[in-house]
């Protein structure tokens, strides 16, 4: 039998177990693009290590130890509004919302100025995500010395799986008793949701939530009316050309079997994954298969402004590809402008990878990107295609020479490491 324990609500959840005077009342976790790191000033950026897991994107923060006067308290104004031209703005995005606040239409990656236009009374709270990786990992730590064989999905989310550790007949208890444990010890209320198959597990959360268990016995039964977006995994286009072939609910799914059949692999993957026979376990370990960030700000029409901001960006990711030990030979760069236009590509090298090689082909990209008199308002960067430096698919042309800028990538990599990610950039960032 298979756990999905999902924290309910969790960046809220975890404010309230820290600040008590915000249960019971409508409230949303907050945040905004961290523009911080293209600063010209030194800013002493470091990474939060223990954010380096499959399951979650890179946090990038200041060092309040060493930027001992600006270890300020977030608050509502100084975090949230702007004053532009003697007018103010409210900026930003719901991150996570409370119950109480979704009863009002407040939905996460909302504009905040819109969820407080639903919900005058709600009570906003900047994000902290040192204190919910922090919690998330202490949870994980917690669940493991409970039951031997645990994954953790995402920040919030972990399967188990009770197999040979617990009779059937004995999960729902034994998941209640570990629900109540979780609450008394943390302060955090979870759902979870019990199934012999594992993806069944995580969609019976759904029905669990808020703050229950909710255990399906008859697969088929329980998935012949939930829509399929409901589903995980199930994204906007797939639900599109499903709809072409009238398939608007799990139980359609299961009539239609040789359709999925014919979609090979990814068909066959999910029509098993929907009827519980996949057969499925838990991984104990993921392995991140890409590395990115993006970053939001008000259009920007310099064309030279952008490309610093994309090489700013490169230096992050290249100091996460040096901290995990790992060669990508993808690199992919999306620029999105105003009024909805985009403009994205990808390159394959297969080379050793250095912060000298991953810059040099972004300049190349960011020239068949730009569009000249529009504004950008986000860049997003990407690595993947994880290769060995040792596999003979890597070129030999100009080794030595790749070898050579990978040492020294290394080499900046621990100053960075010491000192924060801008103690050295290079030329193309000033």
């Amino acid at each position: 039998m298979f756990l999905h324990i999902d924290i309910d609500s969790f960046f809220a959840s975890a404010e309230r177990s820290v600040n008590p005077k915000l249960k019971g009342i409508p409230i949303c976790i907050g945040s905004r693009s961290n523009l911080e790191i293209f600063n010209k000033k030194r800013t002493y950026i470091k990474l939060m290590h223990e954010n380096t897991g499959a399951f979650v994107t890179p946090v990038f923060y200041s060092d309040h130890k060493v930027n001992a006067h600006r270890n300020k308290e977030k608050t509502f104004e100084s975090y949230f509004i702007d004053e532009i031209h003697g007018r103010k703005k409210t900026r930003g995005i719901v991150t996570t919302a409370s119950y109480e606040a979704r009863a009002y239409g407040v939905k996460t990656a909302m504009p905040l100025a819109k969820a407080l236009h639903l919900c005058h009374n709600m009570t906003v709270v900047p994000s902290n995500y040192p204190l919910y990786h922090k919690l998330s990992h202490q949870i994980h730590a917690f669940i493991l010395a409970h039951i031997p064989q645990v994954e953790q999905y995402s920040i919030d989310e972990f399967f188990a799986d009770l197999s040979g550790w617990k009779k059937d007949n004995e999960v729902y208890d034994f998941a209640k008793e570990l629900q109540s444990k979780i609450l008394n010890h943390f302060d955090i209320p979870v759902s979870i949701g019990i199934s012999k198959a594992k993806w069944i597990a995580k969609l019976a959360t759904e029905s669990a939530k808020p703050y229950g268990v909710f255990e399906v016995k008859d697969i088929e039964q329980y998935i012949e009316n939930i829509p399929i977006q409901d589903f995980p995994g199930i994204g906007k286009s797939f639900q599109k050309r499903l709809g072409k072939h009238y398939i608007s609910t799990l139980g359609d799914v299961k009539k239609h079997k040789s359709l999925f059949l014919s979609w090979k692999k990814p068909g066959i993957q999910l029509y098993k994954r929907i009827t519980g026979t996949c057969g499925e376990g838990i991984c104990m370990k993921s392995e991140r298969k890409s590395i990115g960030i993006s970053r939001t700000f008000d259009a920007l029409h310099d064309v030279n402004e952008i490309r610093r901001r994309i090489m700013i960006m490169a230096r992050h990711i290249s100091y996460m590809t040096m901290l995990m030990k790992v060669n990508p030979t993808t690199f992919y760069l999306k620029i999105n402008y105003e009024y909805g236009v985009k403009s994205k590509q990808n390159m394959t090298v297969n080379k050793i990878f250095s912060e000298y090689l991953f810059k040099k082909t972004l300049s190349i990209m960011y020239k068949t990107l730009v569009l000249h008199g529009k504004g950008a308002i986000k860049l997003s960067l990407n690595v993947s295609n994880f290769t060995s430096q040792h596999k003979k698919t890597l070129s030999l042309i100009h080794l030595h020479e790749d070898m050579k800028q990978n040492r020294l990538s290394k080499v900046i990599h621990i100053l960075r490491e010491r000192f924060g990610l801008d103690i050295i950039k290079t030329g193309n960032e000033l």
